[in-house]
């Protein structure tokens, strides 16, 4: 009801906002990335630009078409929940060592594999295609062509304002990870979440 009174811009904005706040497994690798500062600026910028694309698909109308290709969402929630179990034994392992628990010992990923793992935490969630494609698709596809643009650039000018608060403003937690008891909980916490996460979509392809 709230958001069928806001202008179109204002509600793209806002509805972006309501989806993308949340303790995932991208926002958790764009935060990792931003306390090692490390490829910040391209994994924002993959990040915000991904969210942009997959807005103006589900507008004009990818996520009618997705609806309608049988066992697409149990491969993307199988390949998800393998690539999370993949990342969270990773994390379990830089837990258990001290060594790589700081910023300045931790191993360094290319910018090409930071890509990468960029890549397969916005693109192997199916709810990404839930949240984003088919239900902001639905609303943006529902308002008159001419207010289209509007609310396509305001669910992507929150994208962009969320993803470069995680990436570049995590450098303002850097004193509490210079300790490797941080670095530590913030690996577990990590483990568990991916962890969690995977079962979840696993449950969900078979459900």
């Amino acid at each position: 009801m709230f958001l069928s009174v806001l202008p179109p811009l204002a509600k793209g904005f806002a509805l972006s906002a309501s989806l993308i706040v949340s303790i995932g497994a991208q926002n958790m690798f764009v935060l990792r990335q931003g306390l090692k500062r490390e490829h910040v600026l391209p994994v924002v910028l993959f990040c915000a630009a991904a969210d942009s694309v997959l807005v103006i698909a589900g507008v004009n109308g990818l996520g009618r078409l997705l609806a309608a290709v049988p066992g697409l969402s149990m491969a993307l929630s199988l390949g998800g929940a393998a690539f999370l179990s993949w990342y969270a034994i990773g994390a379990f392992r830089r837990a258990v060592r001290p060594a790589t628990l700081v910023v300045e010992g931790d191993s360094r990923l290319s910018l090409a594999a930071a890509l990468a793992a960029t890549a397969a935490f916005t693109l192997l969630n199916p709810h990404v295609y839930i949240d984003t494609v088919m239900l902001m698709g639905a609303v943006g596809s529902s308002l008159p062509e001419n207010q289209r643009t509007f609310f396509i650039i305001g669910a992507s000018s929150f994208a962009a304002i969320w993803f470069a608060s995680i990436g570049f403003g995590a450098r303002f937690l850097a004193p509490l990870f210079a300790r490797s008891a941080a670095w530590r909980v913030l690996d577990v916490v990590t483990g568990l979440m991916m962890t969690a996460i995977a079962l979840i979509l696993v449950r969900g392809a078979f459900a």
